[in-house]
């Protein structure tokens, strides 16, 4: 082992341990912003795991041993979980849904596809004609090529820029305040960044030196190999230090007690509940008034419910259930003879023009484009 592999060593295992061990405080957390600090651990922990692979391939280990069908890849999960942690932020009492299930599918694609190209090696007698052409080309482009890191950056600059954009919103809604506002920014700004130099590599690389690929048959090592772990170890040391100095800092500005907030909560639960049941917004003379009397609650409890909790006016609440009425009766064959105005004022809307606006701010299509959607 020479000196610059001594030296590779030892900075990837600096932000290896120091994944692992804030991860561990983290993921520990009790406090404030518990689901969010989980989450931030898991990153953690994914980059921690990626840069201990990386060490023991240095010491001479996973390269075609037993060790090499452990070895998985899980790079793919960064972007999802990122925009993860900044919503657990962003939303009190912030739970997974089943449709959040789907920003996992790259993951699970990634895992499914490395256990195919890792068994290959079992039917591998040497030849080309001993493995199937997918088994074969499935090798070369995961194994030979820097696939898994380009889709990787692709999803982090996706889910980054996500992430970004609903920092804005929260922003101009004043919900944020500054100073752990500009925290969040450093972290989404600095993977996107660092990720964005990563892939205009990659694709340099694969453009003007496509040729050089093929000269390691395990995994790519051209000359930005491992200067990309390294910087992968810079954020993760860094990222573990910043995040747990700010693991019980509050981001959302907060007029209320962890109480009151819960008893918000679950109103805007039971308010979910009582219009999917009662279909109350289908009444085109609907006021908050109206609402909070037959909810039996104050209107100023209500508003305060859903500026705190859904984080939406009164009016843009009750369109966006108008027109998600508005779309399951386009989804009705039986409603296909009558016009989109119509099918409209049957969802709750009392205008030609309040119609409009609504289906372009929540669906940011015209109401057209939503008619020819179905």
């Amino acid at each position: 082992m020479n000196n610059t592999t001594t030296l590779i060593i030892i900075l990837l295992s600096i932000g290896c341990v120091q994944g692992l061990i804030y991860g561990g405080i983290l993921m520990k957390s009790t406090k404030e912003n518990k689901m969010a600090n989980r989450l931030l651990a898991t990153i953690l922990f994914f980059l921690s795991y990626r840069l201990l692979i990386q060490i023991l391939r240095l010491f001479g280990l996973g390269r075609y041993d037993t060790w090499y069908y452990f070895m998985l890849d899980f790079s793919w999960i960064h972007g999802p979980l990122l925009y993860f942690y900044l919503k657990a932020h962003l939303t009190p009492y912030f739970k997974f849904r089943k449709k959040d299930i789907l920003h996992l599918v790259p993951f699970l694609i990634q895992i499914g596809f490395s256990i195919f190209v890792r068994l290959q090696n079992l039917y591998w007698d040497g030849t080309r004609e001993s493995l199937s052409w997918l088994g074969y080309w499935g090798y070369v482009v995961w194994m030979n090529l820097s696939t898994i890191y380009f889709v990787a950056s692709i999803l982090i600059i996706i889910y980054t820029t996500k992430a970004q954009k609903l920092l804005k919103t929260e922003s101009l809604k004043g919900a944020i305040s500054s100073g752990s506002m500009n925290w969040l920014k450093r972290v989404i700004i600095s993977f996107k960044v660092y990720f964005s130099i990563v892939l205009t590599i990659l694709l340099v690389d694969f453009v003007f030196i496509n040729k050089a690929q093929f000269t390691s048959y395990f995994y790519f090592t051209q000359f930005y190999y491992y200067p990309f772990f390294i910087g992968i170890s810079g954020l993760t040391y860094w990222l573990g230090l910043e995040g747990y100095k700010r693991k019980d800092v509050k981001i959302l500005k907060s007029q209320v007690s962890n109480e009151e907030l819960r008893q918000l909560t679950q109103m805007a639960n039971d308010l979910d509940l009582t219009m999917k049941q009662n279909k109350w917004f289908k009444n085109p003379e609907l006021t908050l008034s109206t609402l909070a009397s037959k909810m039996e609650v104050k209107p100023y409890l209500l508003t305060k419910c859903l500026n705190t909790v859904k984080r939406k006016k009164f009016a843009d609440y009750i369109n966006e259930l108008r027109v998600d009425e508005l779309k399951r009766l386009l989804q009705q064959s039986e409603n296909s003879k009558y016009t989109l105005l119509s099918l409209a004022f049957e969802a709750g809307f009392n205008s030609k023009s309040s119609f409009n606006r609504a289906v372009k701010k929540h669906l940011g299509i015209s109401p057209s484009e939503l008619k020819t959607s179905f």
